[in-house]
């Protein structure tokens, strides 16, 4: 039940974009499918377990107790489900897991090999129809490794297929790039996304900025795409929204800043601030804008590497926040912890994970509770 879009929306097909399948030249939006906001409630939470050293190169070994405490926070109040290679990784990740106090009644192992860790920009993407026959579907985005920047990335690229076939339930493949960390939602049909990643030319060079966001509307069942321009330096996927910009309810949002005006990351967050002041939603409100600092620059082999309190990941009863050994970090973690009155917020150190050019957020992938 893959369901392929093999045709490029043309601005005047725009209105009626090609999705063949289910039932024919339907899209999910069409069918009354939506992407639910990630601070709804969770069916499960699904990882790809790192075993990747070139992507934490001297530091892989370093990074799994950070990783299983980060399952321990999730799996206490949802399901764990986890991809790996084979029966050795199974029980490499079962004994860190064990290590940590994780229990094993929430976890669930999936052999489905992986290339990388970064579940977010490779793993399912659930829309949700109540009122349907099959009230969950999964959109399969084409992943090209943020640009082709580390192959391979075929077994990534299938992962969500796989993973529909498992459930036995619809797969759309609209045929373009798209990653889950580029993109942000609320719930109320308002999306946020950059410039700077989705109109980047190594992701869909055949289309523009219209093109994209009618792929956008039909293929995450939204109404409106919110821009703002700009990444933070050191972020290999060329400006992911998940460093930036995070939706904590329907109308509000955190948005990292940087104090210092000689920081490199200074201007590029004043103009996501100025443009998210700018903006309006469906409903003709002002968003609510919270302002989050970032942390004093965490720097490794000479690299800025791209920390961001920004980057946590809201599980059903807990916010997973990367801390960076900073001493803003207790004034991120109260900031995001007034955000959720009802959840608790666990800063876990990420100075290792970051390595990786990643954390908490961009290696999971929520499915929704419907």
């Amino acid at each position: 039940m893959k369901f392929h879009d093999k045709r490029q929306l043309s601005l005047s097909s725009a209105s009626q974009p090609a999705a063949t399948g289910f039932p024919q030249f339907r899209t999910p939006k069409q069918l009354g499918y939506y992407f639910p906001a990630e601070f709804a409630t969770h069916a499960a939470t699904w990882l790809s377990w790192p075993h990747k050293e070139a992507s934490w190169p001297g530091k892989i070994d370093l990074i799994y107790p950070y990783y299983a405490r980060f399952v321990k926070e999730v799996s206490a109040g949802e399901t764990v489900n986890i991809n790996v290679n084979d029966e050795a990784m199974k029980a490499s990740a079962t004994r860190f897991l064990e290590e940590a106090g994780v229990d094993m009644n929430k976890i669930g192992f999936f052999f489905n090999p992986t290339n990388d860790a970064w579940c977010r920009d490779h793993g399912p993407a659930f829309l949700i129809n109540p009122n349907a026959e099959n009230k969950k579907v999964i959109v399969d985005w084409a992943y090209n490794a943020w640009g082709n920047k580390y192959p391979p990335f075929d077994l990534d690229d299938v992962i969500p297929t796989r993973i529909g076939e498992y459930y036995n339930i619809p797969v759309f493949a609209p045929g373009i790039v798209m990653e889950g960390g580029s993109v942000e939602f609320n719930g109320k049909g308002s999306l946020l996304t950059s410039t700077a990643c989705l109109l980047n030319p190594n992701r869909n060079p055949h289309l523009n900025q219209e093109q994209i966001e009618q792929y956008l509307r039909h293929y995450y069942g939204v109404e409106q795409i919110l821009w703002v321009s700009e990444g933070i330096v050191g972020d290999d996927t060329d400006g992911h929204i998940d460093d930036t910009v995070r939706f904590v309810n329907e109308d509000t949002v955190l948005t990292v800043v940087e104090e210092n005006k000689a920081d490199e990351n200074y201007d590029l967050l004043q103009t996501n601030l100025e443009e998210l002041q700018q903006m309006r939603l469906l409903n003709g409100r002002q968003l609510n804008i919270i302002e989050l600092p970032m942390p004093d620059a965490v720097v490794y082999e000479d690299q800025r590497l791209p920390a961001s309190y920004a980057n946590f990941y809201i599980a059903n009863a807990a916010v997973i926040v990367p801390t960076y050994r900073c001493d803003k970090d207790d004034k991120a973690l109260q900031i995001i912890q007034d955000c959720f009155p009802d959840r608790k917020v666990a800063g876990i150190d990420s100075t290792d994970i970051i390595w990786g050019l990643g954390s908490f957020h961009c290696l999971s992938q929520q499915e929704p509770l419907v």
